[in-house]
């Protein structure tokens, strides 16, 4: 009779396992601050330095006061 390893043991499948947790959780995290729009100064960011690279690019905290300040000025469909 051999022992078997326990479950969560390393082998030779263990790390294909955790690369492919480690890429469904890196999947659903990208998808989520799409969906909640978490990732929005990283593509303002990214816009920016293509279109117009000599821009000076905002902080974070910038982006968001002004991002804030323009949905107040200009409400549209959301739910709250």
């Amino acid at each position: 009779m051999t022992a078997q390893a326990p479950a969560g043991a390393s082998g030779p499948g263990a790390d294909t396992m955790r690369g492919r947790a480690g890429s469904a959780l890196r999947a659903i995290r990208w998808y989520w601050s799409g969906v909640t729009g978490a990732d929005a100064y990283e593509r303002y960011v990214g816009h920016l330095r293509r279109a117009r690279p000599a821009c000076a690019v905002p902080t974070k905290k910038e982006f968001w006061r002004e991002k804030y300040a323009d949905q107040e000025r200009n409400p549209t469909q959301r739910c709250c």
